[in-house]
C-alpha cells in the first residue's frame, strides 16, 4: 500500500524528472492542465487584440472610402470636364444604398438577436444630441424638398440626376436618425466585425456629404460675391472664369415666380443645417463604433443621474438673455444692410463692436469658472468614457476653425493697415477669439472630467420632489394658484441660498456661457457672415485662397458653438 502510494505521488511532484520509461498518460495529462491553463488565461488578450483587429480593418475601410470619394470631390472643383457633379452624386448615392440596407440589417436582425444588447452606455447619446439630430434632420429634408422643387422648376437645364439624388437623401437622412433616436447608446455583443465596417461607412459616408456641402457652399458663396462685384463695376456680365458661374446665371435663371423665389431662398437658409446634421451623426456613429463588443462592468454605470433643474441661477439667465436680444438687433440690422450690393461700413463696424464686448465677457467667465474648479475638493472622474472622450476631441478640433481663420486675419491686417478704424476691430476681434475659445476649452473640459456633486441634505431633497410630484397630480384651481405661485417662488430662493458660493458661480456662469454660445451660433448659421463682405482677407490672399480657408473653418466654427452648448449643458447639470 506504501509503495503503491510512493509511486502514484511521484509523477505529480517529480514530473520533469521522470525518464522516459514513464506512463505516457501521467505526461500527457500533465501538458493537458498546462495548455488549458494557458489557453483559459489568454481568452482576455486575444479577445482585445481580435477587437482592435475589427477597429483597424474598419478605420482602415472608412480611409478608403474618404480617400474615394474625396478625389472624386476634388477632381469635380478643379477638372469639371472629366468629373462633373452628377458622377459625384452617383458615388454618394451608392454608399447611401450601401449604408440603408446595412442600417436596416441592423435593425431587423443584428439588435433583435439574442444576447445582442447585453450593456447599454449611459454617457453615450443624450437628449440634447438626439434632439439635434431630430431637429438638424428635419431642416435637411426640407433643404432636400426645395432642392427637389427647384430642379423641377428649371428640368429644362438641370439633370434628373439632381431629383434623384435628393430623394435618395431624404431616405437616408430619415432612416439614419430613427436609428440613432433608438440605438445610440447600444454596446452590440454580436456580429463585431460586420457591425463595425457598416458603422465606419456610415461614418465615410456622413463625412463625404459634409465635404460636398462645404464645397457646393464655396461655389453659390463665390457665384454671389463675384455678381456683387459685377455690379459694383456695372459689367455687363459675369466673369467666365469660374465654370458653374456661367451655367447658373444664364442658362439656368430662376424664372420671375414666386415659388422659384421661395425654393431658391429656402435652400439657401436652410443649406448650413445641412452640414451641421453631417458632423453631429459622425460624432454619435462615432461612439457606437467604440462600444461595439464593450463590456460595462457595474463600477462603471453611474446610479446618481443629475437632472436639469434651472434652479440657482439669476444673474447668468439675465446678462445671457441680454446677450441673445442685443445679438439678435445687430443680426436683423446686419441682414438688413448686407442685402445690398454694397454692405454699410458702419454695420460692419457696429457687428465686430458687438464681439469685442462679448468675447471678454465669455473669457473672464471662463477664466473664473476654471479657478472655482481648481478650488473645488470634487474628485476626477478617471473611468473610461468613449462618449466623454469624443467631446474632448471635437471640442479641440471644431475650435481650430475659427483659431485658424483668426490668425490668418491677424496676418493680413497686421500686414497691411492695422490703424484703420474696420482693421483694428477685426484684428481685436480675432485676438479675443482665439483666447475665448482656448479659455472656454479648457473650463469645459475640466468639468466634465469632474464627478457630479452629490448634497449632503439628499432627504430634504427627495422630500421636496415627493411634495412637488404630489402637488403636479392634484388640481389647481384659480384661487390657489396665486399661493402657489408665491410658494414655487420661496422654493426657488430657498434653494437658491442654499447653494455654495461655488456652485452658484458655476452654474451663473455656465448658463451665461450657454446663451452667448446660442447667439454665436444663431449668427452665422442664418447667414451673417462679415468675412465674405469686408473684403480685407480677401484682397490680401486673393479670392480663391481665402474662400477655401473660410469655408473650411466656418462650418468648423458653428460646429463648435452647437458642440459648446451640449458641454456646458453638462458642467451646469453636474454643478
Amino acid at each position: 500500500m506504501s509503495g503503491n502510494k510512493v509511486s502514484r505521488q511521484k509523477p505529480c511532484h517529480h514530473c520533469k524528472s521522470r525518464s522516459a520509461s514513464a506512463p505516457p498518460d501521467t505526461s500527457t495529462i500533465h501538458y493537458e492542465k498546462f495548455w488549458l491553463y494557458r489557453h483559459c488565461s489568454s481568452v482576455q488578450q486575444r479577445d482585445r487584440q481580435a477587437q482592435k483587429a475589427g477597429q483597424l480593418f474598419s478605420g482602415l475601410l472608412a480611409m478608403n472610402v474618404v480617400f474615394l470619394g474625396s478625389a472624386f470631390i476634388s477632381s469635380m472643383i478643379f477638372n469639371h470636364v472629366a468629373i462633373t457633379l452628377a458622377d459625384v452624386w452617383i458615388l454618394l448615392s451608392i454608399l447611401k444604398v450601401l449604408c440603408l440596407c446595412w442600417i436596416i440589417y441592423y435593425l431587423l436582425g443584428t439588435s433583435r438577436q439574442p444576447h445582442a444588447v447585453l450593456y447599454r452606455d449611459s454617457h453615450a447619446g443624450p437628449i440634447w444630441i438626439r434632439g439635434s439630430v431630430l431637429l438638424f434632420g428635419s431642416f435637411s429634408v426640407l433643404l432636400n424638398v426645395f432642392q427637389i422643387g427647384y430642379s423641377t422648376i428649371l428640368i429644362q437645364c438641370k439633370s434628373r440626376v439632381e431629383i434623384v439624388f435628393p430623394s435618395i437623401e431624404i431616405i437616408f437622412i430619415c432612416t439614419q436618425a430613427f436609428f440613432l433616436w433608438h440605438h445610440p447608446k447600444d454596446c452590440i455583443q454580436v456580429q463585431h466585425n460586420f457591425t463595425r465596417c457598416g458603422l465606419m461607412l456610415t461614418i465615410a459616408t456622413n463625412l463625404l456629404l459634409w465635404l460636398l456641402a462645404v464645397t457646393n457652399d464655396t461655389i453659390h458663396r463665390e457665384i454671389e460675391s463675384q455678381l456683387r462685384e459685377v455690379e459694383q463695376r456695372f459689367a455687363g456680365k459675369a466673369p467666365s472664369s469660374h465654370p458653374y458661374l456661367c451655367n447658373e446665371t444664364t442658362s439656368c435663371t430662376c424664372p420671375n415666380t414666386t415659388i422659384c423665389k421661395v425654393f431658391q431662398k429656402g435652400y439657401i437658409l436652410l443649406y448650413p443645417f445641412n452640414t451641421e446634421y453631417c458632423l453631429i451623426c459622425c460624432s454619435v456613429l462615432y461612439v457606437m463604433w467604440k462600444n461595439v463588443g464593450r463590456h460595462i462592468s457595474h463600477h462603471h454605470v453611474t446610479h446618481i443621474k443629475p437632472k436639469f433643474k434651472l434652479q440657482g441661477v439669476v444673474f447668468g439667465p439675465l446678462l445671457g438673455a441680454a446677450a441673445v436680444i442685443v445679438g439678435i438687433c445687430v443680426f436683423i440690422m446686419y441682414q438688413i444692410q448686407a442685402t445690398g450690393s454694397t454692405p454699410d461700413r458702419q454695420v460692419l463696424v457696429m457687428y465686430y463692436s458687438y464681439y469685442i464686448v462679448l468675447l471678454p465677457l465669455m473669457s473672464v467667465g471662463a477664466v473664473i469658472g476654471t479657478i472655482i474648479h481648481a478650488l473645488e475638493k470634487r474628485e476626477l472622474d478617471t473611468l473610461k468614457n468613449p462618449t466623454r472622450s469624443l467631446d474632448v476631441i471635437l471640442l479641440m478640433g471644431a475650435a481650430l476653425g475659427q483659431i485658424g481663420m483668426s490668425y490668418f486675419s491677424i496676418v493680413a491686417l497686421v500686414a497691411t493697415d492695422p490703424r484703420d478704424l474696420l482693421n483694428s476691430l477685426i484684428l481685436s476681434y480675432s485676438v479675443l477669439l482665439i483666447f475665448q475659445n482656448i479659455t472656454q476649452n479648457v473650463f469645459i473640459i475640466d468639468g466634465l472630467h469632474r464627478q457630479p456633486f452629490i448634497s449632503p441634505n439628499k432627504e430634504e431633497e427627495i422630500k421636496e420632489e415627493q411634495n412637488n410630484e404630489a402637488y403636479n397630480q392634484r388640481r389647481v384651481s384659480i384661487l390657489e394658484l396665486g399661493q402657489e405661485i408665491r410658494k414655487a417662488s420661496l422654493s426657488y430662493i430657498h434653494s437658491y441660498s442654499h447653494l455654495t458660493w461655488k456652485r452658484k458661480a458655476l452654474r451663473e456662469i455656465s448658463f451665461f456661457l450657454v446663451l452667448c454660445n446660442i447667439i454665436m451660433w444663431v449668427m452665422p448659421t442664418f447667414g451673417a457672415h462679415p468675412v465674405f463682405e469686408n473684403g480685407l482677407e480677401k484682397s490680401f490672399y486673393g479670392y480663391s485662397t481665402w474662400f477655401a480657408i473660410v469655408n473650411f473653418g466656418l462650418p468648423l466654427g458653428v460646429f463648435y458653438r452647437m458642440h459648446s452648448v451640449g458641454g456646458l449643458l453638462e458642467v451646469y447639470i453636474t454643478a
